[in-house]
């Protein structure tokens, strides 16, 4: 198949993503919601454990989430927030992983993730409905639909059914890791999405840990039909607390010999002046596959990795 042949071939696709997109952006801006702009290059991108920046020479490095600016903004006093962008990441690819992917992130002051997940409702039925998936339909060989009732679980849970066996800290990384994706994420959002809640204190670096539980942090994933939609938490305000976690994260990179980015000390400062907010992060380019019937991302973009040179 020519070029012409492939891109002609993901119009419909490209379609369907124009109409979602324009749904997604009609809701949060009925809910007051600002849609913002920050820089896609950072001098210090948030240090996170498995996630590997991008370097782009003397600029710093492309981010792997809009996520430290926007919440610049909300110590800064914005109320409400959203941006769709793109991000990148080194490494990863495959059926439901690109480099470079389109994240919505929003943001609450003022709120908790619970407040999320009822955003997270109402956008997956506006995105339905713009898609003419409302009702109910099918994934895959397997039926899905958005209106029926949401399943609620904590991670204890999900892996005590799934995978026989409740995490909890300190816990074997490779072993939840290995779980998760092999034994529990499968088995979540059949036939509506699916809220999992509650994550170890250990897997949370920039969420708050739950005041009625430390050891679990105050952070949820969206699946549908066994995919990771989105990742949301309340968020960590104590820029002592954050700081060390960072730190922590850092000295476990470079015992590991993988990179190591610069400590993002402007963040940092911002949380002093930082109140109680939350905020998530949508991977569009995961949601449009869903709603599209397609079962890669490759089929859901205009230029997959291998054909952007």
């Amino acid at each position: 198949m020519t070029e012409s042949e492939k891109l002609a071939a993901r119009r419909p696709a490209l379609e369907l993503r124009r109409r979602v997109v324009a749904a997604l952006r009609a809701f949060l801006d009925r809910q007051g919601f600002l849609e913002v702009q920050t820089p896609v290059l950072t001098p210090a991108p948030a240090p996170e454990p498995h996630i590997d920046a991008v370097p782009a020479g003397s600029a710093g490095f492309l981010v792997t989430s809009p996520e430290l600016y926007m919440k610049r903004l909300l110590a800064a006093g914005y109320e409400r927030i959203y941006q769709l962008t793109p991000v990148f990441r080194a490494g990863e690819r495959g059926r439901l992983h690109h480099p470079e992917f389109t994240l919505l992130e929003w943001y609450r002051l003022g709120s908790d993730y619970r407040a999320l997940q009822e955003d997270c409702r109402g956008l997956l039925v506006a995105a339905c409905d713009a898609a003419g998936r409302l009702q109910g339909w099918s994934w895959d060989g397997r039926d899905l639909d958005v209106e029926g009732p949401w399943q609620h679980l904590t991670v204890r849970e999900a892996f005590g059914r799934l995978a026989g066996w409740e995490p909890a800290d300190p816990l074997s990384q490779d072993r939840f890791d290995e779980d998760m994706v092999a034994k529990v994420e499968p088995h979540l959002g059949f036939p509506a999405p699916c809220i999992l809640t509650d994550y170890p204190a250990s897997q949370a670096a920039l969420a708050r840990l739950s005041p009625r539980d430390p050891t679990v942090a105050e952070r949820f994933e969206l699946y549908w039909a066994g995919v990771e939609l989105a990742n949301g938490f309340s968020e960590l305000t104590d820029p002592h607390e954050q700081r060390a976690r960072f730190e922590a994260v850092l000295d476990a990179r470079l015992g590991a010999g993988r990179l190591v980015t610069p400590m993002p000390d402007s963040f940092l400062e911002s949380l002093t002046h930082l109140k109680a907010c939350a905020g998530i992060a949508l991977g569009v380019d995961r949601l449009v596959m869903l709603l599209a019937g397609a079962t890669s991302l490759d089929q859901v973009v205009a230029f997959p990795p291998e054909e952007n040179a």
